[in-house]
């Protein structure tokens, strides 16, 4: 049996197509990229519906299966930007309603966690969820995903794309901005102070975007030290919180997910987390690492399997959907 997912939340139209034992048999992305600036939700909706037919098509050819053939369509129902998530809903509810099958409407946040726990093979982690618009770190307890910390401005993904763009920095051979920044800060050589801004199990990044900024305007820094610094800093944050939640919970895993779970830097934080507390350390496969179509298929057959359907008639998209509203009903099931 097979669940087709269409991913829509942002900049990237996704479709892919996972068996119920697991497996991907496909997973296309288009993305929308701006000329200049960040993302324009409407200009982003219009490039979703025009790739709509191509990369349908392209997932069933590299599945090998006919539309006929699916079990279930699954469409990533929030959160995320209000005209992107209703393009890729009304190709959903379409597809449901002509073939004839089952449409589950899945939170995108716990698809993130879902998609790097399957091919990952973690049990119970703790998850670091860091992307261009969602920052939070979460484990499971009593029937859900609870963000035991988060952002409380902008996710820092945004920060790192915001500093990028600031800096003039475009994109490169198909690098996101956020590997740019990466790439420019191993040549950093000095650490500039930061704010840095921890609150409780909380962080905010709005603060250290703007200083990182006027530093920047000041010309008094080279570029690689500021994308150096600006790394360091944020992730330094976000080490800290990840380690509190992992030392209350006292969980074996600690699972990194998301675009920003690429960051090689990153990835060498956080399992010097893990390794201090004896926990396993996880981190998603870069083709599952940015929002993908996979992920919403896998977590649309976990849903499916317990009978978590969505009504059409229900199935208005939620831009603010939190993950810790979703009940998790699969866990402990399969």
């Amino acid at each position: 049996m097979y669940c087709l997912g269409i991913e829509s939340t942002a900049d990237g139209f996704g479709i892919g197509i996972a068996t119920f034992e697991g497996e991907i048999l496909a997973n296309v992305v288009s993305e929308y990229v701006p000329e200049r600036g960040g993302i324009h939700p409407r200009e982003a909706a219009q490039h979703h519906s025009k790739v709509v037919g191509s990369v349908l098509k392209e997932a069933f050819e590299r599945a090998r299966i006919r539309p006929k053939d699916l079990k279930a369509v699954a469409f990533s129902q929030g959160p995320g930007l209000g005209p992107c998530l209703r393009t890729g809903a009304t190709a959903a509810r379409a597809l449901a309603v002509y073939l004839g099958v089952p449409l589950i409407g899945v939170n995108h946040c716990v698809a993130h966690i879902e998609i790097a726990k399957l091919v990952t093979k973690s049990q119970d982690p703790v998850t670091l969820y860091v992307s261009g618009g969602n920052t939070i770190v979460a484990a499971y307890e009593a029937g859900r995903y609870r963000a035991f910390g988060e952002t409380l401005d902008i996710a820092v993904g945004n920060c790192l794309d915001s500093f990028a763009i600031e800096a003039g920095l475009r994109r490169q051979g198909g690098l996101p901005l956020g590997a740019i920044v990466e790439r420019l800060a191993e040549k950093g050589e000095t650490l500039i102070e930061l704010p840095y801004s921890v609150k409780g199990m909380d962080v905010s990044f709005s603060g250290l975007l703007t200083a990182v900024v006027q530093l920047l305007r000041s010309s008094h820094y080279r570029l690689e030290d500021l994308c150096y610094s600006l790394q360091e800093t944020a992730f330094s944050m976000l080490a800290e919180v990840t380690e509190r939640a992992l030392a209350h919970t006292e969980k074996p895993e600690v699972l990194l997910t998301g675009g920003v779970a690429a960051n090689k830097r990153l990835q060498s934080m956080l399992k010097a987390v893990a390794d201090e507390h004896g926990a396993k350390f996880c981190v998603v496969p870069k083709q599952y690492a940015m929002d993908n179509g996979a992920m919403i298929a896998w977590t649309g057959v976990l849903a499916y399997e317990c009978g978590m359907i969505t009504p059409v008639e229900k199935s208005f998209v939620k831009p603010k959907w939190r993950l810790d509203e979703v009940d998790v009903r699969w866990l402990g099931v399969r």
